[in-house]
């Protein structure tokens, strides 16, 4: 399959400081063929719970990183990784659209009781959200056996298990960093197994993931808390109330970012769901929970990581919600994707770092 879906264009004459090319990645000049790093968008939301619209993101995000400024003051040379997005499948936000009108239609009838055992709608859902998985999985083979450094861009937060599910062909153990409001560790959520609720749950079922460390959690159900409690250590969760109440006594974020840190192994995989943030950052994702990250803690930990030697193997970025409020939410997206694109490959060794 060729990858190349725009016009080629030469890094040689390329200027950082002009507008950029409408139509690629943050206006650089790179198609998935050239780039280093690419980025898979998957516009999917089937069984989103609250809000909708995050299948509209990966899209908004293409637009809103034409106004992204290049220049990172601790990455100075972060535009000539190479970076692209594959296009946007139609195909995909399509099927989204029709699967999420019979999702509609199915939680109404959880909802007044009127549902039967075996029901053919949970079943179809189900098995087009597998469906899914294979896709993606695909994707992502392909990618890393053509050497390129992989990220994924949602739509829901179910999006990237088999991105997951394809990492232990190349990483026998890594560990997960999520960035989030939900625990996400629920078994299934409304019937739905492949929902954004229990992205984390399927996750811990690879023996490759020795640790799972979530930082900004503060919207849970006691199944989550007891699956936590009871991983004997596997799963190491930093609570947003318990993040602000150390703050409140005097304890440094760069302290806390140490504690994170040295709960991580070597290899580390970043699932970052835009609730984790404030919600004055994301107003629009699907469920927003009063608390969460200031931008810039978040952007520090991604740095303090890289700098304590760990290596970011992928990443994802999902759950943004734009077009409800403004272009603020997709403007928000953006510039934290063009960090963790940078920071995974200074991880790499693909660029340098000023620490």
């Amino acid at each position: 399959m060729n990858l190349i879906s725009k016009p080629q264009y030469s890094p040689s004459t390329f200027d950082p400081n002009g507008s950029g090319i409408k139509g690629n990645l943050f206006g650089l000049p790179f198609s998935p063929e050239t780039a280093s790093l690419v980025i898979i968008p998957v516009p999917w939301e089937v069984t989103v719970s609250y809000n909708t619209g995050t299948s509209l993101a990966p899209k908004a995000i293409l637009d809103a990183s034409l106004q992204v400024d290049l220049f990172l003051k601790d990455i100075p040379d972060a535009w000539q990784l190479g970076v692209s997005m594959l296009p946007v499948p139609r195909n995909l936000e399509d099927e989204s659209s029709r699967l999420r009108e019979l999702t509609t239609r199915y939680v109404a009838r959880l909802e007044s009781h009127e549902l039967v055992d075996d029901d053919p709608l949970l079943k179809k859902i189900n098995e087009a959200c597998e469906d899914l998985n294979i896709y993606v999985k695909s994707t992502v083979t392909r990618l890393m056996r053509d050497g390129k450094m992989v990220g994924l861009l949602g739509g829901d937060h179910s999006t990237p298990l088999r991105l997951l599910r394809a990492l232990p062909e190349v990483y026998s153990r890594f560990g997960i960093l999520q960035i989030d409001a939900h625990a996400d560790l629920r078994k299934s959520y409304q019937g739905f197994t492949n929902s954004h609720a229990s992205i984390r749950h399927n996750a811990m079922k690879l023996r490759a993931v020795t640790r799972l460390v979530q930082v900004g959690i503060r919207d849970l159900c006691e199944e989550e808390m007891q699956f936590i409690e009871r991983s004997r250590g596997r799963v190491i969760t930093f609570f947003d109330q318990d993040l602000k109440e150390g703050a409140y006594n005097g304890v440094s974020w760069d302290e806390i970012c140490n504690k994170i840190i040295g709960a991580l192994p070597e290899n580390v995989y970043i699932s970052f769901d835009i609730d984790g943030l404030d919600p004055r950052f994301c107003p629009g994702t699907g469920t927003p929970v009063p608390g969460g990250l200031d931008f810039h803690q978040a952007l520090y930990l991604l740095k303090k990581i890289v700098a304590a030697g760990r290596r970011i193997i992928g990443f994802d970025l999902n759950e943004v919600g734009p077009g409800r409020h403004s272009e603020w939410d997709a403007n928000v997206g953006a510039r934290l994707l063009y960090h963790l694109v940078n920071w995974m490959a200074v991880s790499r060794g693909k660029l340098r770092a000023n620490f």
